[in-house]
């Protein structure tokens, strides 16, 4: 696929990049066994990992958990009211979008505390059918690393699930409480700033990181390691991308042409 070559002019010391459908991959490009942080695109393994603790019964949506008010599905939703990185809310529940690393973190310690045991070793064992080869270290809302092999394979669960029932990843990738704005982590307030539960929901939000060609149904996330992975299910597509540099102006200004090429050469079109 020659819409990868372009991660080569990125100015990355190491970037990876592909692209798969749910049975097969289609093209990859760089060293796919590198192990990078994926930064926020954690919250994408940690929001599977609750989905399953959801489906043994372990958790529920609409709990108490975090700040008064406020239940686990507030907290997946970045709807808590919590800010990014801890201290106390910035809202009450349900009225704001505040992207929170803190809300991530705390919905993974019900987890932990309902399943009696560290969320680490909880992780390790709901995505193990994976064959993941990374490491959860650190915080659940962005404390991965792994190989663009890992990244890829989720991107092919994310298309046919198989470790959670197609009905509960469809919940997630359904915008939850509709309406709410907020502060799109470097690309701006959005009006409004859909989520799932963790997957960032495209939408129409305008400017995006995924491709102006890619359905509205298109979910996923970014990281400031600089790394994405978004899903199509429109397309039945998945596009991942590793790399070593800061997520910076850099990022927005070849994050989107590249994605409009992949998308365009992956439907067999040209730009």
């Amino acid at each position: 696929m020659e819409a990868l070559r372009a991660i080569d002019g990125w100015g990355a010391r190491t970037a990876a990049a592909g692209v798969t459908e749910a049975g097969r991959e289609l093209a990859a490009r760089g060293p796919r066994d590198a192990v990078l942080p994926w930064a926020s695109v954690t919250k994408l393994l940690t929001g599977l990992v609750v989905l399953v603790a959801l489906e043994e019964g372990t958790v529920d949506l609409d709990e108490p958990a975090g700040p008064e008010g406020s239940t686990l599905r507030h907290l997946l939703a970045h709807a808590s009211g919590l800010p990014p990185d801890g201290g106390p809310p910035l809202a009450s529940p349900g009225r704001r979008r505040i992207y929170s690393n803190a809300g991530v973190e705390a919905a993974a310690e019900l987890v932990a505390r309902k399943a009696a045991m560290s969320f680490a070793d909880y992780f390790h064992g709901a995505i193990a059918p994976l064959g993941l080869t990374g490491e959860l270290a650190g915080s659940p809302a962005s404390g991965y690393s792994g190989p663009l092999d890992d990244l890829l394979k989720l991107g092919r669960e994310l298309l046919a699930p198989s470790l959670v029932a197609a009905e509960t990843l469809a919940e997630a990738t359904t915008v939850q409480y509709p309406g709410l704005a907020g502060v799109l982590p470097g690309w701006g307030r959005m009006e409004p700033n859909d989520w799932g539960l963790t997957f960032e929901l495209r939408d129409a939000k305008s400017p995006h990181w995924t491709s102006a060609r890619s359905s509205p149904r298109t979910f996923g996330h970014f990281g400031a390691a600089g790394t994405f992975l978004w899903v199509d299910p429109e397309a039945g597509l998945a596009c991942g991308v590793l790399a070593d540099r800061e997520f910076g102006d850099w990022a927005k200004e070849a994050w989107p042409p590249f994605n409009d090429a992949v998308v365009a050469e992956a439907a067999g079109s040209t730009i």
